[in-house]
């Protein structure tokens, strides 16, 4: 029997396993083959609608569906929170004691937030990378009725790298409607010496920033943060007086990935091949999604486009011949919804060669996006689009 273990059951992990179930579904009805999803909760959660839960837009429950659902009937699910892969035994070990083996491994296991990593985030600053997070700082916008608001990324890479300028964008168009506006100064504050990452995606965000009143600040790596005197520090030098502290949280890849000596650190991120998305080399064992150090967004819908390339190598492998077809290699597309306020949005599509060209924001990429975001779960995680 061929043994086919992901761990992770996000997007990319039960995507990977609903597409191997349909690929390898009559091998697996023979007993041929096996392929199981390993999850810490059982739960699977929609993280891109925090923002919406931040916005005031959504709400958490509607964003949670159980894994085992969303599961092929031909998939097993384990519940349990890896503790180590041991490499030698091809085996990975649950807390608590079970050892799962494996043949083929398939690494989704996402990033870790980790706002404790600067002091006083926790008490200082809002985010919205968890729901809980989200509503808080839904409830402190509700509280909010004029000062300075800055919003800042504290370090990077990060979860959904759009996000930080939708929500400053999406607040910016809340205070007008609720009259706060001509109250309110905004900042911005960019790790890097652009809004964006991507240069043709900043080209296009700036003179948003700029229509809309927000102040972009340029190489602002977070250090420190003051909260006597309400100010935020970077690296650099400079500071940033706030009377609302919105962050993206640092981010890091798993810890057992680190401690079985998959990740390096002190990042935790997979060393992933750009094609293959094998890691470090071995002919076994895929990353896919957040948990990779490839050179692209963190997002959901770049494992949308990475599961099909991990299912056909690892298909191919089982069927001992060489990966075929366009899905023989990833070429490093991503697509993904880009909110701008006042109903408006545009899209970025791109690839390792091809930078996104985003076309002139309007109603209907805002519009979807919603429809996105409401068929996820009859949709991607199946393999219906």
């Amino acid at each position: 029997m061929d043994r086919i273990l992901i761990l992770g059951g996000g997007v990319g992990g039960t995507l990977t396993a609903n597409l191997l179930a349909r690929k390898l579904r009559r091998r697996i009805d023979r007993g041929e083959v096996e392929v199981a999803v390993v999850d810490a909760t059982g739960a699977h959660v929609y993280q891109p609608g925090f923002m919406y839960i931040a916005m005031g837009g959504e709400r958490a429950e509607k964003l949670e569906k159980r894994e085992r659902a969303l599961l092929d009937d031909r998939v097993r699910l384990f519940i349990g929170t890896v503790d180590r892969v041991d490499e030698a035994a091809k085996t990975v070990h649950i807390v608590g004691g079970a050892a799962l083996p494996y043949d083929h491994l398939v690494l989704a296991t996402g990033a870790r937030i980790l706002p404790e990593a600067i002091e006083h985030f926790p008490t200082e600053a809002h985010h919205f990378y968890t729901a809980d997070a989200a509503l808080k700082l839904r409830k402190a916008l509700d509280a909010f009725t004029g000062g300075r608001i800055v919003i800042g990324i504290a370090s990077m890479p990060y979860k959904c790298p759009p996000a930080p300028l939708e929500v400053a964008f999406l607040i910016e168009a809340e205070l007008r409607e609720r009259g706060l506006r001509d109250k309110t100064e905004m900042h911005y504050a960019s790790s890097i010496g652009r809004a964006f990452t991507i240069e043709s995606v900043s080209e296009m965000a700036t003179p948003i920033l700029e229509e809309k009143g927000i102040e972009l600040h340029t190489f602002f790596n977070v250090e420190t943060i003051d909260p006597e005197r309400k100010v935020v520090q970077s690296l650099e030098g400079e500071e940033l007086a706030y009377d609302l502290l919105i962050l993206v949280p640092p981010h890091k890849g798993q810890q057992f990935l680190m401690d079985s000596g998959l990740a390096p650190a002190p990042g935790g991120w997979l060393p992933t091949d750009r094609f293959t998305l094998r890691v470090g080399g071995r002919p076994n064992v895929y990353a896919l999604g957040d948990a990779t150090d490839l050179p692209l967004s963190k997002a959901g819908s770049t494992a949308h486009f990475e599961a099909p390339v991990v299912v056909e190598a690892i298909a191919a492998a089982v069927e001992g011949r060489a990966p075929s077809g366009k899905h023989a290699t990833y070429e490093g597309n991503v697509m993904c919804f880009f909110e701008i306020g006042d109903g408006k949005g545009t899209l970025l599509r791109f690839d390792y060669d091809h930078p996104p060209v985003p076309p002139k924001p309007n109603a209907l990429w805002h519009l979807g996006k919603i429809v996105f975001n409401k068929t996820y779960f009859h949709t991607v995680p199946k393999g219906r689009v």
